[in-house]
Formats: C-alpha cells, structure tokens, sequence
C-alpha cells in the first residue's frame, strides 16, 4: 500500500509532498511504534525535531 502512496506523490503537484516515518518509543512499556505522516518538503525538518 505504501508504493501507491509514494508512486502518486511523484505526479504533478506530489513532488513537494514527502512521506515521512519516524520511530517513537512508548514510555509505558518501552516498546517502539511507527508514526508516519506525508508533509510539505518545507516541514521536514520541523516534523522530526518535534517529540
């Protein structure tokens, strides 16, 4: 599912989308979980440096 995604991000206006997956560990058990969000190419930065 995720190449769909990806593959219609690279038409048309798509190219200043990027799909982003960042690895948050759960304070409770400590266990990892994936959060993946698709944001404007401008915002990149700011979604990883935020917690």
């Amino acid at each position: 599912m995720a190449k769909k995604v990806v593959a219609s991000l690279q038409k048309g206006e798509g190219r200043g989308y990027a799909k982003v997956i960042k690895m948050v560990k759960s304070s409770k058990n400590g266990s990892y979980s994936f959060k993946e969000e698709i944001v404007p190419n401008e915002n990149v930065k700011d979604f990883f440096a935020k917690k």
